[in-house]
């Protein structure tokens, strides 16, 4: 792995991840408090998460205006 981040340069799509990507993940576990799901199987989890994702966007759109 180290030598595919020294080969892949300073730009890179995985040092982009940490920009685009993660720190979506480490609000909703920090400033929402989700840490696990409450429900098994992907297809319970699915809207779980959408509703998680939703309650995410509401309230930083709600901080924008």
């Amino acid at each position: 792995m180290s030598t595919k981040l020294k080969r892949a340069g300073y730009r890179s799509r995985y040092r982009l991840r940490k920009q685009i990507v993660e720190p979506v993940f480490g609000q909703i576990k920090q400033a929402r408090g989700f840490r696990q799901f409450l429900l098994r199987g992907i297809d319970k989890v699915k809207p779980e998460w959408a509703l998680i994702c939703t309650a995410h966007n509401l309230v930083k759109l709600g901080r924008a205006a």
